[in-house]
């Protein structure tokens, strides 16, 4: 991606800018974590990225192509996103609902072939969702939906996968069993990950490389521990921390008890939610 520019409105003086020349280039097989402020733009990002969004300006290639020279099927069968707000459709069973994500590979009218049926197995568990295939959605917890939501995005096959805070309303466990899921998924099927996500401590725990968002743009990218210092965080986020170490010389963020001395963060002025 490169020089891309994307605003919402639908008129000129309504028009508001949410990514303002934002640059950045993701390797094939790169588990990239998005980070910044609400309205930085991350989820504009992915969209940008998926074809979900009009540009105004700027290009995004995806496997060496322009993004507008491929077809949407095409697209969908090397690119799968988890959006934040997917629902599962209930009165389905696990093993259907993730079958519902071979439709960009369908040959036929109705029913499955046998290499449908393999890439569903497949992806339950890679997804370590086997066990859930025969239950329906309305029956799973929290982190069971979203271990079947990463299953129908691993049946579309794809070369791409873009995660839009796939740990929201996750407790704790459940958030480090998804995102080492990802990084395990990552290793085994060569798949480039480009997710969204809002805790600085996790994201250094399971993200080879951060690119933090303000304004629009990108700020700093690399790896965790030389990207997220105290001075960037209190800059970007507005919140003054300090570093630690675990016993094992892991190191993490903390942040100061008292809230004191906060900037304001690097954000649009118009505060859309990215």
């Amino acid at each position: 991606m490169s020089g891309l520019h994307v605003s919402y409105g639908t008129d000129a003086p309504s028009r508001r800018a949410v990514l303002r020349g934002l640059d950045l280039v993701v390797g094939q097989g790169e588990l990239v974590a998005l980070l910044g402020p609400n309205g930085s733009g991350k989820t504009t990002l992915l969209r940008a990225i998926a074809g979900t969004v009009p540009r105004d300006a700027g290009r995004v290639a995806l496997f060496g192509m322009d993004l507008d020279a491929w077809s949407r099927v095409a697209l969908a069968r090397r690119v799968a996103v988890l959006p934040q707000s997917l629902v599962l459709p209930d009165g389905f069973r696990v093993a259907e609902i993730v079958e519902m994500g071979r439709a960009p590979h369908a040959t036929r009218w109705f029913g499955s072939s046998a290499e449908d049926a393999d890439a569903v197995e497949r992806a339950l568990a890679d997804a370590d969702a086997l066990d859930l295939a025969e239950r329906h959605a309305d029956e799973l917890s929290g982190g069971e939906r979203q271990r079947v939501l990463v299953a129908m995005a691993l049946a579309q096959q794809p070369e791409l996968l873009l995660l839009d805070e796939p740990t929201l309303h996750l407790d704790i466990a459940h958030q480090a069993s998804l995102l080492a899921t990802v990084a395990r998924l990552r290793a085994r099927r060569g798949l480039t990950v480009i997710a969204v996500l809002h805790d600085l401590n996790l994201a250094s725990a399971h993200a080879p490389r951060v690119a933090v968002l303000g304004a629009g743009r990108v700020v700093a990218d690399g790896e965790p521990a030389s990207v997220l210092r105290p001075g960037l965080v209190r800059d970007i986020f507005g919140v003054v921390v300090d570093e630690a170490r675990t016993a094992d010389g892991r190191r993490f963020l903390v942040p100061h008890a008292s809230h004191e001395a906060r900037n304001e963060p690097s954000r649009p002025a118009d505060g859309i939610s990215g």
